[in-house]
């Protein structure tokens, strides 16, 4: 297939030469011929903006920062989400993390009890699964809903699923796999669902800067009203936007500020905190990133356009819903031969290395993720490959 829609760029000289170093899991874990498309980090440089902040911090002292919550940075974000619609934020309802994954542990650890229940819509991000069980409580699996316009929330199904032990509902928003942005009318639903069966709410939304232009408005979920910004947590952070995957860093805040307070006595000690760099760099992205993100996002939203069209033109038979968000895309092989086991399937035929559809939730075996935010040219090289094993070329 001819690419027809990138122009030079910077990023098309992202090459594997680059990539491939001790401290880059995506590129090391599996062998010097297999092309890995699969974690979620990309293979793009940092933004200048980041990289002269951390020089000049690494010429300073590397003495202890401000842990007890920079208060710059809290300043720097709550105004940052107040733009986007979270208003009415304070400090003390903000609280700053090493990571997204330790939050959604923590909301399981705080929120609930051991027995409890927890809803997840699933397919889901791995540690939404993981930060229930290992703990001791109960996954309540409800799976989106696939129509032609693409995923969708099956709201009679949840509705089944709530049992007297259920006490929270864990949302991805945007949505990681399926790439969808929730509407005002389904964050309407849910926020009417979790008032009537008194749930809490962990809202994940790590890839809220990552929407595309022809994607929904974006609406935080606990901004719809009073009562729904009470019983919720947003969890945030800059990795993914700003591809800083391994300066480890992100917040829980919520309008309610003991929900923070529970959430942190819940892992009080066994928590740990993030670095003084990692708070220098979001720091910096939040002042000088804008352009880096804006000139990101058009590169990635050619990419996904560009594997819409492979995929509709080489695999018509796969079905795919085009993310209107995230640089994920959540492909459908369950009409394969080889379904049972199609993640090693392409990664022994085609040396192709993606994410393997049971990871996210029961019954999704035959699925797997792909990663598209690397080069055009290693993005048609891996297309290429899933093409040709899928069709047995």
């Amino acid at each position: 297939m001819t690419d027809t829609l990138s122009s030079a760029h910077p990023y098309d000289n992202v090459l594997p030469d680059l990539l491939r170093h001790a401290d880059n899991m995506k590129w090391t874990k599996y062998g010097q011929d297999v092309l890995p498309l699969w974690v979620a980090d990309m293979d793009f440089p940092v933004a200048p903006a980041i990289l002269d902040a951390l020089h000049q911090r690494l010429e300073r002292s590397l003495g202890y920062y401000q842990m007890m919550g920079d208060p710059d940075l809290k300043a720097l974000l709550i105004d940052k989400l107040g733009r986007d619609g979270l208003t009415g934020l304070k400090p003390e309802g903000l609280s700053f993390l090493p990571g997204v994954v330790p939050g959604l542990y923590a909301a399981v650890q705080g929120l609930t009890e051991p027995g409890d229940e927890v809803l997840i819509f699933t397919p889901s991000y791995p540690p939404f699964l993981s930060a229930v069980t290992d703990h001791g409580r109960v996954s309540r699996e409800v799976p989106l809903r696939l129509t032609p316009q693409g995923y969708e929330l099956d709201m009679p199904a949840l509705e089944g699923a709530v049992t007297s032990r259920t006490k929270l509902l864990m949302l991805c928003h945007p949505h990681n796999p399926t790439g969808r942005v929730w509407t005002a009318d389904e964050l309407r639903e849910l926020a009417d669902f979790a008032a009537r069966h008194e749930l809490y709410v962990v809202s994940d939304e790590l890839h809220a800067d990552l929407r595309f232009s022809d994607a929904p408005a974006f609406i935080p979920f606990a901004s719809q009203d009073d009562a729904t910004a009470q019983r919720t947590v947003t969890l945030t952070g800059p990795c993914k936007t700003y591809n800083v995957a391994g300066l480890g860093i992100g917040a829980m805040l919520s309008h309610n500020a003991e929900l923070v307070a529970r959430l942190e006595r819940s892992v009080k000690g066994i928590m740990g905190h993030p670095g003084g760099l990692s708070v220098t760099m979001w720091r910096s992205a939040l002042t000088g990133g804008a352009q880096w993100r804006t000139q990101t996002l058009a590169y990635l939203q050619a990419n996904r356009d560009f594997l819409a069209q492979f995929l509709a033109s080489e695999l018509p038979s796969v079905p795919f819903a085009a993310p209107q968000a995230t640089y994920l895309a959540w492909l459908d092989l369950r009409g394969h031969p080889r379904a049972a086991d199609i993640q090693q399937f392409l990664l022994d035929e085609a040396r192709i290395a993606l994410n393997d559809g049971p990871t996210f939730g029961q019954g999704y075996q035959g699925f797997v993720r792909l990663n598209f935010a690397t080069s055009r040219e290693l993005l048609q090289d891996g297309l290429e490959r899933l093409a040709g094993a899928v069709k047995g070329l």
